[in-house]
């Protein structure tokens, strides 16, 4: 019993030794995690070229627009006032079609509203500006030419007349032919259903650096006569860097943002315009090269505007001119009188 006591003692001594031992002992440190140096950043001016822009716009974007552009015919009668989606497009070509009274191809492509009308027939010279973007082209039928020229070409085309009736809707507070509209849903689904979105470019243009000031003259009013008694001017507002567009004394707006219609960029060119039937049908040439005026930022520019690669680009000395990010109007009118007769601007500094 006495031994038993001992070896009890014994063993309780011990492990008393073994844990101040243990306490006595210093702590084995962690390996410390390398430090990585400092993350070097460029430039916000780098950062922003980094990054992706829009190809019709040049303005930033979160993500690459993998989407294909597609182009509307839009009305521009007096009953078809105001218009809806002309506000969101990202470029806007305007040209005569029969008589005195002008039409649009909008091209969409950053964003597609959910209503864009009154849409209208197609033209020849509209399917070869649509072209050269690669657009898909919404449209209720056309001349006979250009229902030629789509069916020969089998161009992408969205026809209200024809089997891509499904995509578009009339409503009832406008008459016919006024009043016929389409928008982001049908049109992607019909670019689906005819499988348009394969097998597509898109065009590239050259935009002007952030602050930089473009060359040229005051511009702060401009007045565009087509024919007879139409016309169209910008007003430039100085705190927003961007024309506001009127139409025949009035601003023009969108019908669903009630907004005015605005531009960065208001490229106006001459090109041969011939009649050449009785309803008064054209042939506008916009394939070749010319004279033109650009306003950008409350000035103007005399360019010459020359199609390269399927588009017309204002063009001094050779070298394209750049636009500057946000929405561009392009105003075609006949070389006959020509700009010098039907184009007016002030000089006053805003």
């Amino acid at each position: 019993m006495e031994r038993a006591r001992k070896l009890f003692w014994l063993f309780c001594l011990t492990l008393l030794f073994l844990t101040a031992c243990s306490q006595d002992k210093p702590p084995q440190n962690e390996p410390e995690e390398e430090q990585s140096g400092p993350i070097e950043t460029g430039t916000d001016e780098e950062e922003r070229e980094a990054r992706p822009v829009a190809p019709l716009t040049g303005m930033v974007v979160d993500e690459p627009i993998e989407r294909r552009i597609i182009g509307v015919m839009i009305d521009n009668a007096g009953p078809a006032r105001p218009q809806s989606g002309l506000g969101q497009a990202d470029m806007v070509y305007e040209i005569l079609a029969e008589g005195d009274i002008t039409r649009y191809l909008a091209l969409f492509h950053s964003e597609i509203p959910d209503v864009i009308g009154p849409v209208r027939s197609l033209r020849p010279y509209y399917l070869d500006i649509a072209r050269g973007y690669d657009a898909i082209i919404a449209h209720a039928g056309g001349s006979p030419a250009a229902k030629e020229e789509v069916d020969r070409t089998s161009y992408p085309s969205i026809d209200g007349t024809r089997s891509g009736g499904f995509a578009f809707y009339r409503t009832d507070h406008r008459r016919a032919p006024h009043n016929l509209y389409i928008g982001r849903e049908k049109l992607l689904e019909g670019e689906e259903r005819f499988g348009y979105n394969k097998d597509y470019s898109l065009p590239k243009f050259t935009f002007a650096e952030e602050g930089a000031e473009p060359d040229g003259k005051q511009a702060t009013q401009v007045t565009i006569k087509y024919a007879g008694s139409y016309q169209v001017a910008y007003e430039y507002d100085a705190a927003q860097g961007l024309y506001t567009r009127y139409v025949k004394g009035e601003a023009h707006t969108d019908e669903q943002t009630g907004e005015a219609i605005v531009a960065s960029n208001v490229l106006v060119i001459e090109t041969g315009h011939q009649v050449i039937d009785n309803a008064g049908r054209r042939v506008v040439d916009v394939s070749g090269e010319g004279r033109g005026y650009l306003f950008q930022r409350g000035k103007v520019q005399e360019i010459t505007w020359k199609n390269v690669d399927g588009l017309i680009r204002p063009m001094i000395n050779g070298e394209e001119v750049p636009l500057y990010p946000g929405p561009t109007w392009v105003n075609i009118i006949p070389d006959q009188p020509g700009l010098e007769t039907n184009v007016t601007y002030s000089q006053e500094t805003p």
